[in-house]
């Protein structure tokens, strides 16, 4: 699993034309599903991303977590982050997992976040959405399930 995470100070998810939500301090995370990623991926992915210390304390470092500023956790699911343009003008797909089992890694993704977050806005998996954010930082991060196996977190 791979999520493009984004410190926001201000996100809207709207879906097929739909008003998911909006809010302000939080984490806008583009989650894209692979076709090697499985059910391990996930709390891997989720305990990280809950646990993230990116928003400023009062010595203005990165020593908060979203649940320390009572923030809002944004997930949009974005298979183009498996998007590979090594060849022509054209980036191909290969790597994102199928629909069907991308849907699935993305749900039980936002069934084990839910009780690790105080806030949740999801967008709808395959929907057409737009996304109306502003940066905060901006910080942002790329963060790998494959690169966080065995590790700490």
């Amino acid at each position: 699993m791979r999520a493009v995470v984004e410190r926001v100070s201000y996100a809207k998810i709207c879906a097929n034309g739909a008003d998911m939500g909006s809010g302000e301090t939080g984490l806008l995370v583009f989650l894209g599903i692979g076709e090697n990623d499985t059910e391990k991926d996930v709390p891997v992915l989720a305990n990280k991303i809950s646990k993230l210390r990116i928003f400023e304390d009062e010595s203005h470092k990165m020593g908060r977590s979203l649940s320390d500023v009572n923030g809002t956790l944004y997930i949009v699911s974005n298979f183009t982050l498996y998007g590979d343009c090594k060849k022509g003008n054209r980036p191909d797909f290969f790597k994102a997992a199928p629909p069907q089992r991308a849907r699935e890694l993305y749900d039980l993704f936002i069934e084990f976040i839910k009780p690790l977050v105080p806030n949740l806005i999801c967008g709808i998996f395959g929907a057409d959405m737009q996304i109306t954010t502003n940066c905060d930082g901006p910080v942002t991060l790329i963060i790998e399930s494959e690169t966080l196996k065995g590790t700490n977190l």
